[in-house]
């Protein structure tokens, strides 16, 4: 049944405080990235501290003294506390990669606390489930391929599973021919077996040590392979993004139009302006088709960044046109205009009357409002009000100021 109107009012009053809390707070550069990033590095300190507490320095002393009296219950809670502390700083960047493992890190979280009791089981059972759900409502807000997170990434999958085939193969020492009876010993064998190489100097005898002996295998080659990729894509990705980017580069970036966004407005925008011969250089985020033709000068990044707004060319335009969906974006493209070239003609679209006020704070030349304007021209034909040209163009376009633009007449 639908919610009656001064429900769904008040849903979005609450929705507008929100976004403008969002926008005051400076959301879009810390969350939710920032807040899950610290949930789960917290996670993974929670586990480790429930599983060795003070008896962390014990087994650091031990093993510097060459004594491993480490107990191999405690490996997976070792595994899966590190890897959250180091894919919470992938989180940081964003990175789709972290993403999915903070996901799998914390899924295996729940299952291990399930299936060994700790002193606060529920209360982290609790907390791991919390962040799992988090994590999977977040995910459109990981989307970034980093080749530091890559990187990360690669570096923790190797580091984790040469813990677990050198710790595996020294508890299974006995059944190894001949004994594995220290850990360099150990070490040696996990690296033989996880690069494949296989000397045959050291061999399981049981059929547990083989099972292990196969796992180490497979795992070596599904994490080296995985890394490899993990690093490799991001850097062909981020050099073909820049390749396409840069195939209109050809045209000199001077006395043209810099149009920013991939919205309808912002097409329709840079099309209108190629028909008429006008050098139009766009601004979008992420590589799209259109690049593909050399006919199209394209600049891929951050549009409110100074070295992209650079890269384009802003400084020696005749007009930068803000296109984009969010009404703050707009205005920040346009207060980075100001500070890296002030006399620039600066545009910016509103798509919300509610932002029309603010966005005029930061001073454009020109603010266009089409789809705020469609709604009033639509109540007044209706009313049968009378529509003129001059009320539409001053409607249309409007000075940061409120006035009309100078450029309107000419418009018309």
């Amino acid at each position: 049944m639908p919610l009656a109107r001064p429900a769904r009012l008040s849903i979005q009053r609450a929705r507008r405080r929100a976004q403008g809390f969002y926008r005051l707070m400076g959301g879009r550069y810390w969350f939710p990235h920032v807040l899950l990033a610290m949930l789960l590095g917290l996670g993974g300190f929670l586990l480790l501290h429930e599983n060795f507490g003070g008896q962390w320095r014990y087994y650091v002393h031990e093993f510097a003294q060459g004594n491993f009296n480490f107990k191999l219950a405690l490996l997976p809670a070792l595994l899966i506390g590190g890897g959250m502390v180091t894919m919470a700083l992938g989180l940081l960047w964003r990175s789709r990669l972290a993403w999915v493992m903070a996901v799998l890190l914390s899924a295996t979280a729940v299952t291990n606390t399930i299936f060994s009791p700790v002193a606060h089981g529920e209360t982290l059972l609790a907390y791991f489930a919390f962040v799992l759900v988090a994590l999977l409502v977040t995910w459109r807000h990981f989307d970034r391929s980093s080749v530091a997170a890559g990187t990360l990434f690669a570096l923790t999958s190797i580091a984790m599973l040469l813990m677990y085939a050198t710790f595996g193969s020294y508890y299974l020492g006995a059944e190894f021919k001949p004994h594995i009876a220290d850990l360099v010993t150990a070490l040696y064998y996990s690296m033989v077996t996880m690069s494949t190489v296989g000397y045959g100097d050291i061999t399981p005898q049981t059929t547990e040590a083989r099972l292990f002996a196969v796992s180490v295998i497979l795992l070596g080659v599904a994490v080296f392979a995985t890394s490899l990729t993990a690093v490799i894509v991001p850097v062909v990705g981020q050099s073909f993004q820049r390749i396409i980017a840069r195939r209109g580069s050809h045209m000199k970036r001077e006395n043209h139009f810099v149009v920013i966004g991939n919205t309808p407005l912002a097409i329709n925008t840079w099309s209108e302006l190629a028909k008429r011969n006008l050098p139009v250089t766009r601004v979008v985020r992420e590589a799209i088709e259109e690049a593909k033709s050399k006919d199209v000068d394209i600049v891929v990044g951050d549009p409110s960044m100074p070295e992209v707004l650079h890269e384009a060319g802003a400084e020696h335009a005749q007009a930068v046109l803000a296109m984009l969906v969010d009404d703050s974006e707009n205005a920040f493209v346009v207060l980075a205009v100001k500070d890296l070239a002030p006399g620039v003609k600066t545009v910016a679209a509103v798509n919300d009357a509610h932002h029309l006020s603010r966005v005029k704070l930061v001073q454009p030349d020109v603010v266009i409002a089409p789809q705020v304007l469609g709604g009033e021209l639509t109540a007044m034909l209706l009313s049968g009000e009378q529509v003129t040209s001059d009320f539409v163009m001053q409607r249309l376009f409007q000075g940061s100021a409120g006035k009309a633009d100078p450029a309107t007449p000419a418009a018309k």
